[in-house]
């Protein structure tokens, strides 16, 4: 496994006129730092966040639907050429352990687990069968269990799968590995996630990945907002006249 300092992409500019080289983030993108332990990237859906950590987590050598570096299955082929025009900047310290974990492909990563693990290891390795649990359930404790430090991880919207309480948990461990010298790259819309402390957080905007306060981003603004004023904002949601409507 590696450590990430730099991302680089070598798509020529006149070449980045089809998907996905002309998402604005991507066309934009030239060189992308990892300067901190954790790094998020955030924005709006549609703009690029899946399709960039998606390319950063093939590059690195992790199966595209998921899993460990040693994980090599396929249950649909949807992802990009992107990684293909992707090229990593190592740092010279190296990772004993690593995982791309996507919350929409958690069901096959879930299936792949249990196929190839007997009891004794998803014990060991991951608390029990994946598929025993809940959804939820089973990404907190492949999280808690599996992730055993000095690793790159890297992940793709988490908190779909995570409650506010498990999101907390997950901030915890978090630390834990990142003490224990690993590395995440995590995309994500989730204000409690990306409210961890001296992390790099990247914004997606029409102009392609800017660095960003934490109080800056639209998660934050948008969701302190909503709780100290949420029957106004709920009021006007439901109001029907056109002077009312978002």
């Amino acid at each position: 496994m590696i450590y990430i300092e730099k991302v680089i992409n070598d798509r020529p500019e006149a070449e980045r006129s089809e998907y996905p080289y002309s998402i604005p983030v991507i066309k934009e993108l030239y060189e992308l730092e990892f300067r901190k332990s954790i790094t998020f990237i955030t924005g709006e859906n549609g703009t690029g966040k899946s399709t960039l950590i998606e390319a950063i987590a093939i590059s690195a050598g992790f199966n595209p639907e998921g899993g460990s570096i040693y994980m090599n299955y396929s249950t649909y082929d949807t992802h990009s050429s992107l990684y293909n025009d992707i090229r990593l900047v190592r740092a010279a310290r190296r990772n004993r352990d690593g995982y791309f974990l996507r919350a929409e492909s958690f069901y096959n990563v879930a299936s792949e687990t249990d196929r190839i693990s007997d009891r004794n290891q998803l014990a060991r390795n991951y608390g029990g069968s994946l598929h025993g649990r809940s959804h939820g359930e089973g990404f907190l404790a492949l999280v808690m269990n599996r992730m055993n430090g000095n690793g790159l991880y890297i992940l793709d919207e988490p908190e779909s799968a995570l409650s506010v309480t498990s999101q907390l948990q997950f901030l915890v461990k978090m630390k834990e590995l990142v003490d224990n010298k690993s590395q995440f790259i995590i995309a994500t819309h989730s204000p409690i996630l990306l409210a961890y402390p001296d992390a790099d957080i990247y914004v997606i905007t029409d102009k392609g990945l800017t660095l960003s306060e934490y109080e800056e981003t639209e998660q934050y603004r948008l969701t302190k907002y909503f709780i100290s004023n949420y029957r106004k904002v709920i009021a006007g949601l439901m109001d029907d006249r056109p002077d009312h409507c978002p």
